[in-house]
């Protein structure tokens, strides 16, 4: 029975306000007064019944809830015969409580959107080379899968052939596709736009870029910031109050329905529920956007950083390495550069690997013999030639001599922050090669925008050496930057910055960072960064796209001012109420009961607004 009446409570809310409206029709109308006063006794009964299942619910687990404040005003009305305020009551807070669960799930649309977009298929290989459609259950690591245009990425894998644009929204935010080839990485729930891929899964299931994407989300908005616990805790305290103050107002003054009345204006619904909307919008804006705030006590820690610590490589630069200079000293600079490009591609090094894409269009020589020398470099026989490519180290080693002209090109290229790898063949210094790290794009913008929304301070700390570091800090703007940091130094000098009195946030994506990403009150993960980063984290910026930076924080001060004004609202309309019960002729029971339930619907729809919240340019 009582199974049956709570599974019935929007019928059980319309057949009430029906009694309601032909019960005025009644009195107004056909000026049937006993007829009138029939249906509002019907419609006080029939609404107050899930009304007072939920308060018995409650009170079994010693919790004096709304519910039970308002089953003890109507109960109340009905004895004192007052079946027209008993009647709106119950209609006009069934009549909430169908709004409030409503809109709340208009709220949580950026999960449920997320979880739709999750693939449930997949075509995969089989053993005679033939693709089936499987359920997504039925894959595992290591399989060979094919995607058709149109269809949703299964899993997260690598390309093996084909080529196509692929639609990553779900994870990036970004609806502008991106194009993918042979060896490029691909995740699971985003969408290929045109062409057809082939594939190697490298993760399945929840262990997906996209699975874990929901399982933060879905954690971040049950966790509790300080300020909801605080309103529970008002609320287990406010509730009883409110009882005490009716009773003592009831004895004193004898007045049954002034004590009726303090019960249905001292409802705190719109406290109760006003955090906790303004949490779950914010942080699905966030979803909806590439962010993940794990939880409304990061939001509530994040809105009031003022200090913001960046890594280098992978967070202000892209953690590719690109030549940025070649200095020649020699005639036969075609022959040089085949050379070095011969030999570097017999490395993985990241310098080696920037060298041959620069020097991609050149064709090798037989590489005969390679010696790595361990911290220098590597020696070989080319084309019947001795070719050494490395450091200083490896220079000396091999007894080159280094010419003034070039020391002095040498000190220029690591002025301007770059990595230097010098070619000697038969003894004779070639060439040196200048590499660096590139700036992201339109980092400097962002970090400006970071500014403006009140980070008073942006360090770098890096392990690169001081000259590249200080580099990087005058091209963008930073206060402060400090280089030859081992993860060590890192984490120590955040704790002094802490011990200023400083909320410190963190950004990087390595898993030397993940000392400092769990020290900071705040830290902040690249998306493409390693696991043990992204789950260290509080806030994780999917696909590495630092111009996210500036919305999350914007998301999280915007969601942190409308937590503060929801709950201004909601006490100030209970406040309102009250002070008009004592201090005026015009407050009764309907008028409060009314004005109550709009002020819910007003923090809903007002935490709602995050939803569509967008920074400012």
């Amino acid at each position: 029975m009582q199974r049956t009446i709570l599974r019935n409570k929007k019928l059980i809310t319309l057949i009430s306000g029906i009694l309601v409206a032909a019960a005025f029709a009644s009195h107004y109308l056909l000026h049937n007064g006993p007829l009138a006063e029939g249906l509002m006794l019907a419609a006080s009964i029939i609404g107050v019944l899930p009304i007072a299942l939920q308060a018995y619910q409650a009170l079994r687990v010693k919790v004096v809830s709304i519910d039970v404040l308002v089953t003890i005003a109507v109960i109340g009305a009905l004895v004192i015969g007052n079946y027209e305020e008993s009647a709106v009551v119950t209609f006009l807070f069934l009549f909430g409580d169908y709004l409030e669960l409503r809109t709340l799930n208009k709220t949580r649309s950026a999960i449920r959107e997320l979880t739709q977009m999750a693939p449930e298929s997949a075509l995969k290989q089989m053993e005679d080379g033939s693709y089936q459609e499987v359920l997504i259950d039925e894959v595992d690591i290591g399989d060979n899968l094919r995607v058709l245009t149109g269809a949703k990425v299964p899993v997260d894998g690598r390309v093996l052939t084909g080529e196509g644009h692929v639609n990553e929204a779900s994870i990036t935010g970004e609806a502008v596709p991106v194009s993918k080839h042979e060896g490029d990485s691909v995740f699971a729930g985003t969408i290929l736009d045109n062409g057809t891929l082939h594939i190697v899964a490298d993760r399945v299931g929840e262990d997906t870029t996209f699975g874990r994407i929901i399982e933060l989300v879905e954690e971040a908005q049950d966790a509790k910031s300080e300020a909801e616990r605080f309103i529970d805790r008002f609320a287990k305290w406010y509730t009883p109050a409110v009882l005490v103050l009716a009773l003592v107002v009831c004895l004193v003054t004898r007045n049954i329905e002034l004590a009726i009345t303090i019960l249905v204006l001292g409802c705190p619904g719109a406290l109760v529920i006003g955090v906790p909307v303004s949490n779950v919008a914010g942080i699905g804006n966030g979803a909806r956007h590439g962010v993940l705030l794990k939880g409304s006590e990061v939001i509530h820690d994040f809105s009031r950083v003022d200090t913001m610590v960046f890594d280098k490589t992978g967070t202000l630069t892209i953690g590719r390495p690109k030549v940025a200079e070649v200095k020649h000293y020699h005639e036969e600079q075609d022959e040089t550069r085949a050379l070095i490009y011969s030999v570097e591609s017999q490395s993985d090094h990241p310098l080696a690997r920037a060298i041959v894409e620069h020097l991609s269009d050149m064709t090798p020589y037989p590489v005969e013999k390679t010696d790595v020398v361990k911290g220098g470099g590597i020696v070989a026989q080319v084309n019947g030639q001795r070719v050494a490519v490395g450091n200083l180290a490896l220079m000396q080693q091999e007894g080159v001599a280094i010419s003034e002209s070039a020391m002095d090109d040498i000190a220029a290229m690591e002025k301007a922050g770059q990595s230097i790898v010098m070619t000697s063949v038969e003894g004779q210094l070639r060439a040196l090669v200048g590499i660096r790290d590139q700036l992201r794009p339109k980092v400097k913008e962002d970090l400006q925008r970071l500014k403006r929304m009140g980070v008073k301070h942006l360090v770098l700390l890096s392990g690169d050496n001081q000259g590249t570091v200080d580099l990087v800090a005058s091209e963008l703007g930073l206060t402060e930057a400090h280089g030859h940091m081992l993860p060590e130094d890192k984490a120590a000098y955040i704790k002094d910055l802490q011990k200023q009195g400083r909320i410190v946030a963190f950004v990087g994506d390595g898993v030397n960072d993940s000392p400092s990403l769990a020290l900071a009150q705040i830290g902040i993960a690249m998306g493409s960064g390693t696991d043990i980063a992204i789950e260290t984290s509080d806030v994780v910026l999917m696909n590495s796209d630092f111009s996210r930076l500036p919305h999350a924080l914007g998301l999280a001060k915007a969601t942190a001012f409308n937590m503060l004004q929801n709950i201004v609202i909601a006490i100030g309309v209970v406040l309102v109420l009250l002070f008009s019960l004592f201090f005026s002729t015009w407050m009764n029971m309907s008028i409060g009961m009314l004005v109550h339930e709009a002020s819910i619907l007003v923090v809903i729809l007002n935490g709602m607004r995050l939803l569509r919240y967008k920074p400012r340019a």
